[in-house]
């Protein structure tokens, strides 16, 4: 298999690692104290864990990639700092019982699973139940035929409040926006980004690797302000596969949630950055590690489809990159559809493989759970990312999956792989545990499901 270059780090000097690493750490740390003070509930324990992981990736985002020199000796010198926060966080699972799925009442609560997290308002809930372009109650709208009050969706974002604690929803007519689009962390916070449907509002961009751009910075659509929706439109990359690391959409945003989006790209596709994501009714498309990233990411009722690379490639459909033991961190895939894409199904299998994933980093993890797998999938299941590299430390998990290509028999044989047996194992991983998700409020209107 042809090695892709590195991935590229996310800050462009040092004092970019030290205000990201060193406020998430605080936040968190700060916020734990008080919050053990105060004798908080686990949740307030769940959001610290999520917290001071996002600050470790923060920092590996920033250490991968940057070479030799002065950037790299102030990376370094931060060491210390990561080996707090990466003592933090054993401290909280030792005090605290080791994260999500380790209370007692866990597996019975679960027994009810809603369709969105819990952290969702049921003004949320109700926006995301509405059919595609139905009867949109937007507080700005964006149309190129200049029939909103902007024409492109950078403008729109740009100009939405700062700080909100209100959702604030942009409604983006039909069109393709050619352009990068970034939600900025501090202040666009609260946001909906709503289109007509994936086959009707599309923001597409190009930038990749090979042309200059980092991997973190290749992103057509960026979104690290807290709480975003995005909903019934595509974000693409059309950079190619030639290109190499060309992302669709980043997500370094906590509480994020993507209902019926389409994201398509070739490698890197869906980078799935750092704090808790939620995919639902999602369709993703792309040949090499096209989720990755080290968020706490559920994707539940999705679509992922392995495109056609190029040759002397394999597909690999994710590269979690959880490097610590103690992160919250992981990729869920749940109850979705692992399929080739109509450029992969005619060549699929004796020229092309394809697999479930591959370790990007040590402790990587990532779950299948009641997902149809085609049978475009390699009978080993699983991709080494180098030679005998994270085998014994990585999670990889396969719970009552179906589907020509979902027989474990034929799987690896890793001291890190696990078919899945134990019901409440898995239950750790869906919307309620892993991310916090929690149950739905009885008179929501809003249908959820029994089970896992």
């Amino acid at each position: 298999m042809t090695r892709p270059p590195r991935r590229s780090p996310a800050c462009t000097g040092a004092p970019v690692v030290a205000i990201a690493t060193r406020g998430s750490a605080r936040r968190s740390l700060m916020d734990l104290a008080r919050d053990r003070l105060a004798d908080a509930s686990a949740a307030d324990d769940d959001d610290a864990r999520t917290w001071i992981s996002a600050a470790l990736t923060f920092y590996a985002t920033c250490a991968d990639g940057v070479g030799e020199g002065s950037l790299r000796y102030a990376v370094v010198a931060r060491q210390r700092l990561k080996s707090l926060a990466s003592a933090s966080l054993a401290v909280l699972n030792a005090v605290g019982g080791g994260g999500s799925g380790s209370r007692g009442d866990d597996v019975l609560a679960e027994d009810v699973v809603d369709a969105f997290p819990s952290w969702m308002t049921a003004r949320d809930r109700a926006l995301m139940e509405q059919g595609a372009g139905v009867d949109i109650k937007a507080d700005v709208v964006v149309a190129q035929d200049g029939s909103g009050k902007y024409r492109t969706v950078k403008e729109a974002v740009d100009a939405a409040p700062d700080g909100g604690k209100i959702r604030y929803v942009i409604y983006v007519k039909k069109g393709v926006y050619k352009e990068n689009v970034e939600v900025g962390k501090k202040k666009k916070k609260k946001l909906m980004i709503v289109g007509d449907g994936v086959d009707a509002t599309v923001i597409t961009g190009s930038r990749n690797v090979v042309d200059g751009a980092t991997t973190f910075n290749s992103a057509t659509l960026a979104v690290a302000g807290d709480g975003i929706i995005l909903q019934d439109l595509r974000v693409e990359n059309t950079a190619g596969p030639a290109k190499h690391q060309a992302v669709a959409l980043r997500v370094s945003a906590d509480q994020a949630v993507a209902h019926r989006c389409r994201v398509d790209g070739h490698q890197d596709t869906l980078y799935a950055h750092a704090l808790r994501h939620f995919y639902r009714e999602c369709s993703v498309s792309g040949t090499v590690d096209f989720v990755f990233g080290n968020a706490a990411a559920v994707l539940k009722g999705c679509a992922l489809a392995a495109r056609l690379p190029l040759r002397g490639q394999q597909n690999a459909v994710t590269a979690q990159g959880r490097e610590d033991p103690n992160q919250n961190t992981g990729t869920s895939v749940h109850r979705c559809r692992v399929v080739p894409a109509p450029d992969l199904a005619a060549v699929a299998g004796a020229e092309v493989k394809t697999f479930l994933g591959r370790p990007w980093k040590a402790y990587s993890r990532t779950v299948y759970m009641r997902s149809y797998v085609g049978a475009h999938v390699d009978p080993r299941g699983w991709l080494e990312w180098d030679k005998d590299f994270a085998l014994k430390t990585l999670f990889y998990g396969e719970y009552e999956n179906e589907g020509p290509g979902a027989g474990t028999a034929a799987r690896v044989r890793w001291p890190g792989y696990h078919v899945i047996t134990d019901r409440s194992v898995a239950v750790q991983f869906t919307v309620g545990q892993f991310i916090q998700g929690g149950s739905w409020l009885n008179g929501t209107g809003v249908a959820y499901i029994n089970g896992l």
